[in-house]
């Protein structure tokens, strides 16, 4: 039996917590507030297996500068924070091109495409599984010329076995009048899920692997340091911690501990936001992608959820208005006979990486300090809860030399990060 840290509580760190738990390691999981309390709180609830087109697609670039412009547009920029992320999003829009969307599908497709099983096995025997649904994963377009500006993205999605059925708005309005004259086309994904409430669903969890006899400590990890000992060290404000493995799933905050290694990683805050309308007096019958918003509309236990967009500069602990009074004006146009008691707020940061893919193995591999056992999972940017199950499960796996039938070179913490004409 080992003893393991996993550093953060979100859904990929109980996940992770939990698979190593079921493998007979002695497991603790350490968070500065608890679980759930960040980016694992505030996403769409979709299980999205079928995303598998980055944001960075082909002439991207192009649209950026009316995006900017748009306060109906998916994209915000806090301009007080924007000048220290240009490296960043030059990288970042370095990558605009069919080749890397092909190379993120071919990889990231292992990784998601069986998201509604894995979550399925994550919370089987536990009160977590009453969170897990069945639903389809529909993109609404406003127009027909838009729907066709994606046919490639859906061609690749058919050529990864995703299945989806395409539908003019009048045969969709048939299936859910919610959306009655919302929209021209609907893409409707089969074969999905979704988790009805995701800071419930992610705190059944947590309770379940401390109930097993796992520990759950609300401390705030300062630094890990695999230097000076024969185990890695973690420590914390008031109390150090020393295990045969740590795990460092803490999101945005995971790039402080790869710097302390000597690793460079160009990982950065994407801000997302949503609005909740509470006790709603209707409710899709699946969660619905507005695609000229890039948001989601998700039904959800006693509320509907619209969450997405991206924000970047935000470095502030406080909310932007602008990305908040979007979704509440486009949830108003496509829902006006919607009424609720009142609506809540929330915003926060997920982790994201020039090429869109996460880190996810060994921290250590290529590294003087092989053999010391820092291993690391964060930067699925908006795909977090879709892959987190499984992501646990490999680490799990990683630690017991078990077969992984996954290449995880791609998701190596050393990588290039810039796309080459190799791929």
């Amino acid at each position: 039996m080992s003893q393991c840290l996993v550093l953060g509580a979100g859904i990929v760190g109980v996940s992770t917590a939990i698979w190593l738990q079921r493998s007979g390691h002695e497991v603790v999981l350490i968070d500065r507030e608890g679980p759930a309390a960040g980016a694992s709180h505030g996403n769409a609830g979709m299980l999205a297996s079928a995303s598998l087109v980055p944001v960075t697609t082909p002439g991207l670039w192009k649209k950026v500068p009316k995006m900017l412009f748009d306060p109906d547009g998916p994209l915000f920029v806090r301009w007080s924070g924007a000048l220290r992320m240009v490296p960043f999003l030059t990288r970042y829009l370095q990558h605009c091109r069919t080749s890397h969307v092909q190379y993120y599908a071919e990889k990231m497709g292992p990784l998601i495409y069986d998201s509604l099983a894995q979550h399925r096995a994550l919370a089987q025997d536990t009160i977590a599984m009453e969170y897990i649904k069945e639903a389809d994963y529909c993109f609404g377009y406003d127009h027909e010329y838009q729907w066709a500006q994606d046919q490639k993205g859906w061609d690749l999605r058919q050529q990864a076995g995703i299945r989806f059925e395409t539908l003019s708005g009048q045969e969709y309005e048939a299936h859910d009048p919610i959306f009655s004259g919302c929209f021209a086309k609907v893409v409707r994904c089969v074969d999905h899920g979704m988790i009805t409430d995701p800071p419930a669903y992610v705190r059944a969890l947590a309770e379940h692997f401390v109930e097993q006899g796992g520990t759950l400590l609300i401390k705030d990890v300062t630094e890990v340091d695999i230097k000076t000992g024969p185990r890695p060290l973690v420590k914390t404000k008031d109390e150090d911690f020393s295990a045969d493995h740590v795990f460092v799933t803490m999101g945005v905050w995971s790039k402080k501990i790869l710097q302390q290694q000597g690793l460079s990683v160009p990982l950065e805050r994407e801000t997302g936001y949503h609005v909740e309308f509470i006790n709603p007096n209707m409710a899709p019958k699946n969660p619905m992608t507005v695609m000229s918003g890039k948001y989601i509309i998700s039904p959800m236990r006693g509320r509907i959820r619209a969450a997405g967009l991206v924000e970047f500069g935000n470095h502030l602990h406080r909310a932007a208005q602008p990305p908040l009074d979007m979704l509440k004006r486009s949830v108003r146009r496509y829902l006006p006979q919607l009424s609720y008691d009142h609506t809540e707020d929330w915003f926060g940061h997920r982790p994201a990486l020039p090429d869109s893919l996460p880190i996810l193995g060994s921290l250590t591999s290529s590294s003087k300090d092989q053999g010391k056992n820092l291993w690391g999972a964060f930067g699925h940017q908006h795909v977090g809860l879709t892959g987190s199950a499984k992501t646990g499960r490999i680490l799990a796996q990683s630690i017991e030399g078990s077969p992984i039938n996954i290449d995880l070179d791609a998701f190596r913490a050393d990588r290039p990060f810039t796309p080459s004409t190799k791929r």
